[in-house]
């Protein structure tokens, strides 16, 4: 397993998302319409909104999965957050950021992953939208395109409420 190193911005970023004043916060409709639409329209069991927090991510809602979060060195999303873009992982058993993950190898067992960044106006990255599945697939560049609308309306809310 290869854990997302930090990004350049980590402190700022993590003031941004502690501004948002959002961690740990109850489910909200308005969070779990966007993720309930995304399992549906990609047909995956799970589907999060996911904050990356300094050694946890922490998911602001979640279909699919029981865990509130999970340790951020074992995180998909951290990738995402690292490298500011989509990441779209068709099979982790044969990704070798990933196959030895416990979240690959053992309970969810992801093997399909696509994260989009949710990216403030400030510039900040503070989490995903991500959809998974627990048998591989594929993405194209249509699908890429909705997750990447889906977390614009993620980003909108999440500034609203800032």
């Amino acid at each position: 397993m290869i854990a997302a190193p930090l990004p350049d911005d980590e402190d700022q970023r993590l003031a941004a998302l502690r501004a948002l004043l959002i961690l740990d916060t109850p489910p909200e409709e308005r969070f779990d319409r966007i993720v309930a639409f995304a399992a549906s329209e990609f047909d995956v069991p799970m589907a999060l909104i996911s904050l990356v927090d300094s050694d946890r991510q922490w998911f602001k809602s979640r279909i699919g999965l029981s865990a509130c979060e999970t340790a951020r060195d074992v995180s998909f999303c951290a990738h995402v957050v690292h490298d500011r873009e989509t990441l779209l992982v068709s099979d982790a058993l044969r990704d070798p950021r990933f196959h030895d993950n416990p979240l690959v190898t053992g309970d969810p067992h992801i093997r399909f992953y696509a994260g989009a960044p949710l990216t403030l106006k400030s510039g900040a990255v503070v989490g995903t939208l991500c959809v998974l599945d627990t048998r591989e697939r594929s993405f194209d560049a249509i699908d890429r395109s909705i997750l990447e609308s889906l977390r614009l309306l993620v980003v909108a809310e999440l500034e609203r409420t800032a």
